[in-house]
């Protein structure tokens, strides 16, 4: 990385590769221990156009494995999350939403997107925004099954529809015992990145 004009430059890029990057806009439903971290890789990958969608707060529990501080607890998501970015990559444009996505505002929130990452944590706001977004041709790129400790080759990339891309082992979910680790989450978060930079790059993910 060298700087240009006060800006982080990926050398590993062509410069082809980086204005596509640059150009896209990537919509980050839900900002946790998933859509956190995968905003995390993209930025340092080279995305600079964010839509991102929160309605909670930092607390002391996300902190285990989102991509938060504890100086942070009780700010917005968003903001926090915007911060955080920023920090990386100073010129970013990002909007933000800081409000639950429901079937009435998901399109109006991450209008202009060309890729959707759902990071939801609940079944049902997975499978809405999935439904949502598959009768318009952005791609969605999901995840499903990312809890507890170990089996990390377990976690890998489905493609389950033409434009549905699910990160995950599709059968691990929270509950007793099992609850959300850093290194699953971000394992996850971290294919969910490498598919959207795939997917913008115009490559089979």
């Amino acid at each position: 990385m060298t700087e240009a004009g006060g800006e982080a430059v990926n050398t590993y890029l062509s410069e082809g590769e980086r204005a596509l990057l640059e150009r896209a806009r990537v919509g980050i439903a839900g900002a946790g221990g998933l859509g956190s971290n995968c905003a995390m890789h993209l930025v340092r990958a080279g995305v600079k156009r964010f839509s991102i969608a929160d309605f909670d707060v930092v607390s002391e529990a996300n902190l285990n494995r989102q991509f938060y501080f504890r100086r942070q607890i009780g700010l917005a998501k968003t903001r926090a999350l915007a911060e955080n970015l920023r920090a990386i990559e100073p010129e970013l444009d990002i909007r933000w939403h800081d409000g639950r996505i429901d079937v009435g505002n998901a399109l109006e929130v991450f209008s202009g997107c060309d890729v959707v990452v759902e990071a939801f944590d609940t079944v049902d706001a997975k499978k809405m925004i999935i439904d949502v977004f598959a009768k318009t041709g952005v791609p969605v790129v999901a995840a499903i099954g990312i809890a507890g400790w170990g089996r990390s080759g377990e976690i890998g990339l489905r493609r389950a529809g033409k434009r549905l891309y699910v990160a995950g082992d599709c059968k691990t979910a929270i509950g007793p015992g099992s609850g959300p680790q850093s290194p699953r989450v971000g394992i996850a978060a971290a294919i969910q990145a490498n598919t959207v930079i795939s997917l913008i790059l115009g490559r089979e993910p």
